[in-house]
């Protein structure tokens, strides 16, 4: 049996301690003293991070995705994603955001890679304001630092946008965005350079027996066999899993744009803007800058089904007009801007649009974690640290209701 270093037991912890503040559920933590071997299913921003926990948590673990980290086809791949604590009445992602981005900063340290651009984020409201209103106290709760600004405020800051309609706003100071398939590389190289396994293989449907699972097979025709078995597959997560998931995550097609700004015109870059929300009659966001890649915009509602693997990743003529309409009313320095770069990806939803994190219930000892739901990225450090507590622990306690099976029994 390998050992655990020392210096890596501290730290894990430490990192409980933390952690416990975070997610009360997870006060059950005890170090463990038999080391396991961990299967961990899909490098994306659940499962990368999970598996980066369970081998600092001293587990042998073995990471497996069938396209590799960030990839075209997955959820986390694509070039940015915001991060973002404001969430209407649901503190538990405000709260773990905050326990989230510590850790991003945290690994950001250890790995001397920038991933994370504090450039803020800006709620725009309209008429409806009860989401943002819901989000004030639990943002004040979970010790976010935020401004209110009246809607006059928010044009003086902003010229380059047109407020009309604008009631107020809400700024997250240390909101921002993530470099997305950066990131799940990143996580991948610490995973290796730690100790951890890596296949680029798919896997075999999954068939538990006598209450566990015992072994996966993979696409070259080998097994892997292990202790337990954790399932971040995205948006196949249903079809790995008919029976259990099935529909309950639901993959839809969602097209992003990047559009050029003027050149030498700096009014449109991470240092003039921050991310922002437009949260009117539908969710429209942006990311400024995305690293010279252009000023990106995107609808967040959920789009048509999609499938992730064969699916055709080409933009459709409407939703482009239908950005450069909005682009012209509320960015109007932007009105002509050229389409310079544009992708097609997918959301994997739940009907609630709360994440899946539970046993599988033929199978003790594996766990199906998903439904990211268009609002994943950004918890991945800290959904791995609670999956990976779940997972190792010998008396976990017990979930918290949003994240379990059972609330999607029809």
């Amino acid at each position: 049996m390998r050992r655990i270093p020392r210096r890596r037991f501290l730290a894990s912890a430490a990192a409980a301690g933390t952690a416990h503040t975070t997610f009360p559920w997870l006060k059950g933590w005890i170090p463990m003293t038999k080391q396991r071997h961990v299967v961990v299913v899909g490098a994306g921003a659940f499962g990368g991070w999970t598996a980066l926990h369970l081998l600092r948590r001293g587990a042998r673990v073995t990471l497996v995705d069938a396209w590799g980290p960030g990839n075209s086809r997955a959820s986390s791949g694509g070039e940015t994603r915001v991060i973002r604590a404001t969430y209407g009445p649901r503190g538990i992602y405000t709260r773990m955001t905050v326990r989230a981005l510590a850790l991003w900063k945290e690994n950001e340290r250890r790995w001397r890679r920038k991933l994370y651009h504090p450039i803020g984020v800006l709620w725009l409201v309209e008429s409806d304001d009860s989401y943002e209103k819901a989000a004030l106290p639990l943002l004040k709760d979970a010790g976010v630092m935020f401004e209110e600004l009246s809607g006059r405020e928010t044009a003086r800051r902003y010229p380059q946008i047109n407020c009309e309609r604008v009631r107020w706003a809400i700024f997250e100071k240390d909101g921002g965005y993530l470099t997305a398939r950066s990131a799940c590389a990143a996580v991948l190289d610490g995973f290796l350079a730690e100790g951890g396994d890596y296949r680029q293989l798919a896997i075999a449907p999954a068939e538990p027996a006598a209450g566990a699972l015992h072994v996966l097979g993979l696409s070259d025709g080998s097994t892997l066999a292990a202790d337990a078995f954790v399932f971040a597959c995205g948006p196949w997560l249903g079809k790995l899993f008919p029976d259990v998931i099935g529909d309950r995550v639901r993959p839809t097609r969602q097209e992003v744009f990047f559009f050029g700004t003027p050149p030498g015109d700096t009014r449109f870059t991470e240092g003039a803007l921050p991310v922002w929300a437009d949260h009117g009659a539908g969710f429209i966001y942006g990311i400024p800058g995305n690293e010279w890649r252009g000023f990106k915009i995107a609808d967040d509602t959920r789009g048509p089904p999609f499938d992730p693997t064969d699916g055709e990743r080409i933009p459709t003529p409407e939703t482009l007009r239908a950005a450069r309409d909005y682009l012209a009313l509320r960015f109007p320095g932007l009105k002509n801007a050229p389409l310079v770069e544009s992708r097609v990806c997918q959301y994997e939803n739940s009907p609630d649009e709360h994440f899946i994190i539970d046993r599988h219930p033929a199978a003790a000892n594996a766990w199906l974690v998903g439904g990211g739901s268009g609002h994943g990225f950004k918890h991945g450090p800290a959904v791995g640290e609670l999956v990976a507590g779940l997972v190792l622990d010998a008396n976990p306690p017990a979930l918290p209701p949003e994240f379990r099976l059972a609330r999607l029994a029809p």
